[in-house]
C-alpha cells in the first residue's frame, strides 16, 4: 500500500508538473517574461538616454458616420494635442467622386470639412485613400489619387504642408486585395506613386502604405520589391496592431528592421502603426481602466521603434440601443451621450505632462512596465502592472539614484484617484519607495526640488 501510495503521489506531482509547464507556456505566449523576477525599478536622474518620443500624440476616426463625424469633438480633442489625425472612407462616405459621361468629377465639400476640424484640433491630417465607390476602377485611381494629394497639398489649393496620404485601409480585409493575381494591390500603389509624382507646385507631403491588419512579412516584402525594382516612393510603412501583448510592436519592428536591411533605400521610411488597440472588436475594456493600462504598456514598447501610432478611435458611433458605453473603440461617448471622457483619454493626458528627456530606468518585468523622464528639473516615473488576465498584485520597489541634495515634495498619484504629496530630504543622493499596483493599475511618482 506505501509503495502504491508513492507512485499516486508521483503520478500526482509530475501530471501537476505538466499542467503547470503548460500554463506557463500559455502565460508566457500572452506576456512574455510575466513568470520572471519581481520588478525593481531603478531610475538614475542624471542619466538620460535622448529625447523622449512621442508616438502617442496621433489618433485616428473611423467610419462611424458620414456626415460631421469630427466636428463636434474638436474642444474635446484640441487639449490632447495631437500631431496627426488619421481618416480613412475619403471617397465613400463623403460624395467625393462621380463620374459623367466617363469624366471624373471632384466635390470636396464634406470632405473639407472634416479636414477643417481636424486642424483646428491643432493636427495635421493624415488621410487613408479608400474606398472606391460603386462603378470606380484601377482605371479611375491614379487620377483620384492625383487629384486627392493636388486639392490638399497643391500651393494653389488647400495649401496645406506635410500631409501622409496611405494607399488604402486594411486592402487585405476590405476590397479582397492580394498582392498578386487580377486583384493586386501592387498594381494600387504603382498607380498611386505615379499619380503622386505627376504633381506640381505642391508643399512637402508623404506616400505610403500598406496599411494591413497586421504585420506581414509577405505583403511588406512584395511592397519592397515593388518599390525598389521600379524606383518608386515609399516615405512611410504602415501597418495595423490589435493584440493584447504590448510587445507585439516591438516584435513587429524588429521585423521590419530585419526586412529593411535588404533594401538600403528604405532605410530611412517612417514606420507607422496607423491603428491600434487591444481588440478590433468590440471590449467592455475600451470603457475602462484596462484600456487606458494597455496604452502605459504599449506605448513603453514603441519607443524608438514606432515613429507615429494612431491610437483607434477618437469618438464612438452611436449604440443602436442609445447606451453611452457599449464597448466601442472611442475614447469618447457618441455626441447623443453627451461626449463623455473615457480612462484611456485620461491617460493620454497623462502621457502628455511627461517631460522631454528621456531618464534610464531599469527593473521593469513581465507585468510591470516604466517610463521615465525629466521635466524641467522634475523626476517623472510612471508605471503600469498590465495584466489581461486581472490577477497579478505586486509591490514594485522604486529607487531614484543621483538626485542633487535637498528637499523634495513627491507627488503619488494612482491613475483616476486624487494625489498624495509628502515632503523628504535627501541627504545621500538616493530616494527609496515602493508602491503596491493591482492588476491593471497605473501610478506616477513625481519628485519636485523645493529650492527652485
Amino acid at each position: 500500500m506505501r509503495n502504491f501510495k508513492t507512485w499516486v503521489g508521483l503520478l500526482i506531482l509530475v501530471g501537476g508538473l505538466i499542467i503547470a509547464l503548460s500554463l506557463g507556456r500559455r502565460a508566457t505566449r500572452l506576456l512574455p517574461g510575466a513568470a520572471g523576477q519581481p520588478a525593481n525599478i531603478i531610475v538614475k536622474a542624471d542619466e538620460s538616454v535622448g529625447p523622449l518620443p512621442r508616438p502617442w500624440t496621433n489618433l485616428a476616426q473611423g467610419g462611424e458616420e458620414s456626415t460631421g463625424m469630427l466636428s463636434q469633438t474638436v474642444g474635446k480633442i484640441k487639449p490632447l494635442k495631437p500631431t496627426y489625425i488619421r481618416l480613412d472612407h475619403i471617397y465613400d462616405f463623403y460624395d467625393t467622386i462621380k463620374k459623367e459621361n466617363g469624366q471624373l468629377n471632384f466635390n470636396w465639400t464634406k470632405l473639407d470639412k472634416e479636414i477643417e476640424a481636424i486642424l483646428q484640433t491643432g493636427a495635421k491630417p493624415f488621410l487613408s485613400l479608400s474606398y472606391l465607390p460603386q462603378g470606380f476602377g484601377l482605371n479611375d485611381w491614379q487620377a483620384i489619387v492625383k487629384a486627392t494629394i493636388n486639392h490638399y497639398s497643391g500651393k494653389n489649393e488647400k495649401n496645406l504642408t506635410d500631409v501622409y496620404y496611405e494607399v488604402w485601409n486594411e486592402p487585405d480585409l476590405f476590397g479582397d486585395w492580394k498582392i498578386s493575381g487580377e486583384k493586386n494591390y501592387l498594381d494600387l500603389y504603382r498607380l498611386a506613386a505615379v499619380g503622386a509624382d505627376q504633381i506640381t507646385n505642391a508643399n512637402l507631403f508623404k506616400l505610403g502604405g500598406p496599411a494591413t491588419t497586421g504585420m506581414y512579412r509577405n505583403w511588406m516584402e512584395a511592397l519592397f520589391n515593388l518599390i525598389d525594382k521600379e524606383s518608386l516612393r515609399l516615405d512611410f510603412i504602415s501597418w495595423h496592431r490589435y493584440g493584447l501583448n504590448p510587445s507585439d510592436f516591438s516584435a513587429d519592428t524588429d521585423e521590419i528592421s530585419n526586412l529593411i536591411g535588404q533594401y538600403p533605400k528604405l532605410i530611412k521610411a517612417e514606420r507607422i502603426v496607423s491603428e491600434w488597440g487591444f481588440d478590433p472588436k468590440n471590449n467592455s475594456g475600451y470603457d475602462s481602466a484596462f484600456g487606458a493600462a494597455h496604452i502605459l504598456a504599449s506605448v513603453r514598447e514603441m519607443f524608438n521603434r514606432i515613429q507615429k501610432a494612431f491610437l483607434f478611435e477618437i469618438k464612438d458611433g452611436k449604440d443602436p440601443k442609445g447606451q453611452p458605453f457599449w464597448g466601442r473603440w472611442g475614447l469618447l461617448t457618441h455626441e447623443s451621450t453627451g461626449l463623455l471622457i473615457k480612462p484611456r483619454y485620461n491617460m493620454l493626458l497623462w502621457l502628455n505632462d511627461l517631460g522631454t528627456n528621456r531618464l534610464l530606468l531599469s527593473g521593469e518585468n513581465g507585468f510591470i512596465r516604466g517610463i521615465a523622464a525629466k521635466k524641467e528639473n522634475d523626476i517623472q516615473i510612471y508605471l503600469v502592472n498590465y495584466d489581461p488576465a486581472n490577477q497579478h498584485e505586486e509591490t514594485v520597489p522604486i529607487i531614484v539614484k543621483n538626485l542633487p541634495l535637498g528637499q523634495y515634495q513627491v507627488t503619488t498619484e494612482w491613475f483616476g484617484q486624487k494625489p498624495e504629496t509628502k515632503i523628504i530630504t535627501i541627504t545621500a543622493g538616493t530616494y527609496v519607495d515602493s508602491v503596491n499596483l493591482k492588476p491593471n493599475q497605473s501610478t506616477r511618482v513625481s519628485l519636485t526640488p523645493n529650492n527652485r
